[in-house]
């Protein structure tokens, strides 16, 4: 078993650089994306405070329309199937563009999948361009998430970082 969990306080550059050398370390000789997009789900649980779900969308590759499947997560049962377009996963999926957003309430077309999230960050995994994936962040804190965590996940979802997510 690992232990990667962060001091408590760390700054966020210090725990995103972390996160990033954790993430590596867990998903570099492993080929299977549905593993190591369970173990990144694990570690971003871990190392993100006043956080209530963390985890995958997958793009479903049987679906016309690119519809939107759960994949690994941590935290509460969630949404399974999320149209392309609606919500904030939804909408970075079709836009191919992350979403920070502070007050999902606020959001248009908002999902609520777990009614205590206030706030929520989407970030999208791409391969060759094309949205392969989703990461999801929630948040029962209103405007939980800022440029910081932006910014360090999608440092996550790089290719660099992510070609092993992308076996899918």
């Amino acid at each position: 078993m690992y232990d990667f969990r962060p001091a408590d306080g760390t700054p966020k550059p210090e725990l995103y650089r972390d996160l990033l050398s954790a993430a590596d370390a867990l998903t570099a000789d492993e080929t299977d994306g549905v593993a190591n997009m369970a173990n990144v789900a694990a570690l971003l649980w871990e190392f993100l405070p006043d956080v209530n779900w963390t985890g995958f969308y997958r793009t479903d590759p049987n679906s016309e329309d690119g519809e939107l499947v759960l994949g690994p997560f941590a935290g509460r049962p969630a949404c399974i199937r999320i149209p392309r377009g609606k919500g904030v996963c939804g909408a970075a999926a079709a836009r191919g563009e992350t979403q920070l957003v502070p007050d999902v309430h606020a959001f248009p077309g908002h999902i609520a999948c777990d009614s205590e999230t206030a706030s929520e960050l989407v970030v999208p995994v791409l391969r060759d361009g094309d949205v392969i994936a989703v990461i999801d962040l929630d948040s029962p804190r209103a405007a939980r998430f800022d440029e910081e965590d932006r910014d360090g996940i999608e440092a996550l979802r790089s290719e660099e970082h992510t070609s092993e997510l992308q076996s899918q």
